[in-house]
């Protein structure tokens, strides 16, 4: 049996070697040699979240200053997309530093970044790296969460739901989602019939979070929901309410 590793020693100066060779292969001007020992002078001592901002941190320095630029060569070292729905951090784990680099950085060039979220999502995950774009531009993120929400790659359908989350575990907490959870519901709307588990994970979660703040507002859907004959509905609703339900059993 293979002994167990941490996650955040996958982020280390052996990644690091990863990452610039794969940008040198797109960019021969990127100055990976100097890239690596910047990381590897830094990460040791800290944990994943540390390690993984190190890691973009040090992206920025040595990549195009132009914010564009450094994302297109990213982009371009992304690799094939996830055909599953799992594997996101077993396989895809080395694009976590990208997704922060766009999370970190990107906020000022909405169209570039939301673009490059879509793309590391196939591969990752992008459902920490949108937080800050639903809270800079809560309207204009609404509109491409629900165009997310009718995706055809199942990746970019749970990240319209998971990416909205008022509660997401290891991310800040969406506060404007928790004083009112209203604007999510069009795109769990959209989900609540999705026939992949990871989905409808999701947005059960995504419920589940919103009856700890909004208890009232989140029965309201949920029993509008229970008139549905659609079995992922029902498994839906069924997940949202466990909580709920082993409250009853330990009473």
């Amino acid at each position: 049996m293979a002994e167990y590793v941490k996650l955040k020693y996958y982020f280390d100066t052996k990644l690091a070697k990863l990452l610039a060779e794969k940008i040198v292969a797109v960019d021969p001007n990127f100055q990976s040699k100097a890239f690596v020992k910047k990381v590897a002078s830094s990460v040791d001592d800290l944990e994943l979240k540390g390690r993984v901002d190190v890691i973009a941190t040090a992206l920025r320095e040595f990549l195009p200053q132009k914010y564009s630029e450094a994302v297109n060569i990213l982009m371009q070292i992304l690799g094939p997309e996830n055909t599953g729905e799992t594997g996101m951090f077993k396989k895809g784990y080395w694009l976590m530093p990208v997704a922060f680099f766009v999370e970190k950085y990107g906020t000022d060039d909405f169209d570039t970044s939301i673009a490059a979220i879509r793309e590391i999502t196939k591969r990752n995950t992008g459902e920490y790296a949108v937080r800050p774009f639903l809270e800079k531009y809560p309207k204009k993120m609404l509109g491409v969460m629900l165009k997310w929400s009718k995706d055809k790659n199942v990746h970019v359908r749970r990240l319209a739901s998971e990416g909205m989350r008022p509660r997401l575990p290891w991310a800040k907490k969406l506060d404007q989602f928790i004083k009112d959870p209203k604007p999510i519901f069009p795109i769990l709307e959209n989900l609540k019939k999705d026939t992949s588990l990871f989905v409808k994970k999701s947005v059960a979660n995504n419920l589940n979070d919103i009856l700890k703040d909004n208890y009232d507002i989140g029965m309201h859907v949920i029993n509008k929901w229970r008139t549905s004959k659609n079995e992922n509905t029902q498994w839906i609703i069924k997940h949202a309410l466990r909580n709920q339900t082993k409250k009853r059993k330990s009473v």
